[in-house]
């Protein structure tokens, strides 16, 4: 309980920019439960990937087929509209993976990019905070005595907004590489995916997959 009292205390004695720094703390945090939820539901993982990809490469198309239908995510669902498609129209299907892959993508990076301001704006509102109390502190002193008094302790709590500033920015920059490093492997998944179900979707149309 003592704890919390003094981060309490802390906290308030940062001043304003604090509150600012909550903010975009309970924002990075909101983000994070949210595309952690998001990923669940549509990454399909890099066990589909690898075992459509042994499907594709032994020839396997129904089985591929099947596998792709059955799965939950984005991927398996692009690449089944994929082998479906290529049953009845083979040049449609370069276009058809283009263009879906884009929109899934922008639907992986989506609130991505606020985490990125965040990293940058959070460590200059601590700097903000910081020299607003610093100011402060330096604008107390005794005319009469001619000497600065409580400077010492005024500029070490203009320090905590700094600190709390920084400590917002690593988070949002570990949220925002996490996400960003699941991303580039599902990228990976799919450029690896499509370039199987392209090269093989004559055979694909002739298996009579998607008839």
């Amino acid at each position: 309980m003592e704890l919390v009292s003094n981060a309490v205390l802390y906290f308030h004695k940062g001043g304003f920019v604090m509150y600012l720094l909550l903010v975009c703390s309970l924002f990075v945090v909101s983000i994070a439960i949210e595309r952690s939820m998001f990923f669940s539901k549509m990454d399909a993982g890099r066990k589909f990937a690898q075992s459509f990809y042994d499907f594709m490469t032994q020839q396997k198309y129904a089985e591929a087929a099947e596998a792709a239908k059955n799965a939950n995510g984005i991927l398996p669902e692009l690449l089944y509209g994929a082998m479906k498609l290529a049953g009845k129209n083979e040049s449609a299907v370069s276009s058809y993976m283009e263009v879906q892959s884009g929109i899934a993508l922008s639907q992986f990076r989506r609130r991505l990019y606020y985490l990125n301001v965040i990293v940058t704006m959070a460590p200059l509102l601590g700097l903000l905070g910081t020299i607003s109390g610093m100011i402060s502190s330096f604008s107390v002193f005794d005319i009469d005595g001619g000497k600065a008094t409580a400077i010492t302790g005024g500029v070490s709590e203009a320090l905590i907004a700094t600190a709390f500033g920084l400590c917002v920015a690593i988070l949002a920059l570990t949220v925002h590489s996490y996400f960003t490093q699941r991303i580039e492997n599902i990228v990976t998944d799919m450029e690896q995916s499509f370039s199987l179900v392209e090269g093989e979707k004559e055979n694909i149309a002739k298996a009579g997959v998607g008839a």
